[in-house]
């Protein structure tokens, strides 16, 4: 193939993480409960449905459930294919072909691939000691929109409340606060989105609620920026099984409340485990924990990839130099993991 055919701000792009090996799988952060149990039920109804007929277009159901939820109108929500697809929608309406999106760094990579994608210009800000945002810095980039998420991605801790709704407040754009992590953390935007006519909220069903094969995101917005993005959505793109099992698991909560008590519990002791071993983990309020090795971090993740666990290498990137990421899992899954490690680190 002519590499000429590709259009230019995309030839670079390379392939997403796509690991190869068979093992335990502690890199995706993902829900270590297993699959939410209320999609069993969904699924076992599915000969009931109506399936050689397409879903509402803009899945109204699903809508109005997530509006009982969180107090707001169906209206104030778009949901999609995955929050990766409400993301897309959001530059597809707002980002002019050449224009720049700001993000904070280091945070999650597909932000930038969604700019680009989508022909914009991606510009990031380095975070603070200790992964803090730097609402100055931001600002001071005049992008058409700025994107973050807190609980940040993978640096695992939140941002400081008053140091986001500065951003949202004192930008002249849409300002993208992602919450895919939102359920493990003690605060939320979603509720202010309303009070501002640039916030826009992105969270998922893939984390906290085990949904992630899938595919359920949504996000919200004032009721006039939800029916633009509205409009740019493709009709569709959720199927109606996937739409029942979200709403299912909105309505049964007993599984989301069980696996955040889960993490909160684990978490710390993971992270006390890590600490012992010489592996410094930092903080975190989201389902996964990012630490330090005090050898190359590669050789940490290939070495416990062979000994049939898997967590995720971030140690090649500036500012996360020799680092990696691990999933919080249950008692069983953390000690086994800690087993692990600790041949890993004997073996040097």
């Amino acid at each position: 193939m002519n590499k000429e055919w590709v259009r230019e701000t995309v030839r670079d792009i390379p392939l997403y993480y796509n690991p190869k090996v068979t093992a335990v799988r502690m890199d995706t952060s993902t829900n270590v409960l297993g699959p939410n149990p209320v999609v069993r039920d969904v699924l076992n109804g599915c000969a009931d449905m109506d399936l050689n007929q397409y879903p509402k277009p803009y899945s109204d159901s699903l809508r109005e459930a997530l509006a009982d939820t969180y107090g707001l109108k169906p209206d104030n929500f778009v949901v999609g294919n995955g929050s990766d697809e409400v993301l897309d929608i959001i530059f597809k309406t707002f980002m002019e072909a050449g224009e720049t999106v700001v993000a904070p760094y280091p945070s999650y990579s597909l932000h930038g691939f969604f700019v680009r994608v989508n022909g914009g210009r991606f510009a990031t800000v380095d975070l603070d000691e200790g992964f803090r945002l730097d609402p100055d810095a931001l600002l001071a980039e005049r992008g058409k929109i700025i994107i973050l998420c807190t609980p940040n991605n993978p640096t695992a801790n939140t941002f400081d409340a008053k140091a986001v709704e500065r951003v949202v407040r004192e930008h002249d754009g849409p300002v993208i606060v992602d919450e895919a992590y939102g359920e493990f953390a003690e605060s939320s935007f979603l509720p202010l989105v309303d009070d501002y006519e640039n916030l826009i909220v992105t969270r998922t069903f893939s984390k906290a609620y085990g949904m992630a094969g899938l595919r359920v995101g949504y996000m919200a917005s004032n009721l006039e920026m939800a029916e633009q993005l509205q409009k740019i959505k493709i009709p569709y793109s959720l199927n109606r099984i996937s739409e029942q099992a979200a709403i299912a698991a909105l309505r049964d909560r007993e599984y989301v409340d069980r696996s955040v008590e889960l993490v909160r519990r684990e978490r710390e002791k993971l992270s006390r485990g890590l600490d012992a071993l010489g592996l410094a983990p930092f903080p975190s309020q989201s389902n996964f924990v990012l630490f330090q090795c005090p050898v190359p971090s590669s050789e940490v993740v290939s070495r416990l990839a062979a000994k049939g666990v898997l967590i995720r290498d971030f140690g090649k990137q500036r500012m996360l130099e020799d680092c990696a990421r691990t999933t919080v899992g249950t008692d069983e899954l953390n000690t086994m993991l800690l087993s692990k490690l600790k041949e890993v680190m004997e073996e040097w």
